[in-house]
């Protein structure tokens, strides 16, 4: 397997409609909002959950065949959930061991509690926060549920909760080749970690997440060492002739990527591929065009 030895960043769009992309427990579990600019917020921490659920629940990655998640809900024979340090334990607190097992450890970097000192892994893999391309609303929904309030009463009990009518949510990562050589991230272990935003998102299956889709995922590979253009989510704008709050589905807006492509090209010569992934109902445009994705043309034109 072939080590990270390149510096990459990633764009990861993705939207929901009537759920709760992140709720907030200490608010109610409402969707994070910030309250100054209406814009939805969603934790890296999210979004991370997501990766390592898609390697548990699709992957296999469960302990056995020598391929674990360290940061996971484990149940000892008590019914109680493990701490960190029991945890460690499962690897004979050694840390070459939980690097060779566990993939989350090698793109998230973590905290592994020895007896003694703690050894900290800074993660290659690093995501912004999550914030969406518009403002957005949302909606309280009260409604019935099946059970009686209780044992002997004859009304129902009641059930509330908050959702988005829709949001279109973008994170932006980078995965940093330094901190690669320490977990000893592989190029295999990325390619997993862009299967499992892909996969993962579209397989949440929960009430509050289902409908989640993924629209667009971008990763910028540079050739030329410690350098990256950075923040490159910031080139994508959303243009809509409705206002944010109405925005209810990807017919009602495009994504203009002519900052992108533009910025793309003045860095070409320290670009060394662009790859992506595109769900074919977001529309997309460049200079005024629309960007015709059935060609897969979309980065050829920049010549890079």
């Amino acid at each position: 397997m072939t080590q990270v030895n390149k510096r990459s960043e990633l764009v990861f769009i993705y939207d929901i409609k009537d759920a709760n992309p992140n709720g907030d427990p200490l608010d109610a579990n409402k969707p994070r909002i910030d309250e100054e600019t209406g814009i939805n917020i969603v934790t890296d921490v999210r979004l991370k959950r997501t990766v390592r659920d898609y390697f548990y629940d699709y992957k296999g990655f469960n302990g056995e065949n020598g391929k674990d998640i360290f940061v996971r809900e484990i149940k000892n024979e008590d019914g109680k959930i493990q701490d960190g340090k029991t945890r460690a334990k499962d690897f004979t607190e050694d840390p070459q061991q939980v690097l060779d097992s566990c993939i989350d450890v090698r793109l998230f970097g973590g905290v592994i509690p020895l007896t003694g000192d703690s050894i900290t892994y800074t993660g290659p893999v690093q995501f912004q926060m999550g914030r969406s391309f518009h403002a957005v609303e949302i909606k309280h929904i009260k409604g019935t549920g099946a059970f009686a309030a209780r044992s002997g009463k004859s009304n129902k009990t009641f059930r509330e909760e908050y959702v988005l009518p829709y949001s279109l949510i973008g994170f932006y990562g980078i995965i940093n080749e330094n901190a690669a050589a320490t977990t000893e991230l592989t190029d295999e272990d990325v390619d997993l970690l862009i299967e499992g935003i892909w996969n993962g998102t579209k397989n949440l299956i929960t009430r509050s997440k289902v409908g989640q889709t993924p629209r667009f995922l971008l990763k910028v590979n540079y050739s030329q060492e410690n350098f990256f253009i950075g923040e490159i989510k910031n080139y994508i704008k959303l243009i809509s002739d409705k206002r944010d709050e109405q925005l209810r589905d990807p017919e009602d807006f495009q994504l203009d990527l002519t900052d992108l492509l533009q910025v793309l090209n003045d860095n070409k010569n320290k670009i060394e591929s662009v790859e992506y992934l595109i769900n074919p109902r977001l529309q997309l445009v460049a200079g005024g065009k629309t960007v015709d994705l059935a060609a897969e043309e979309l980065f050829k034109e920049t010549n890079l």
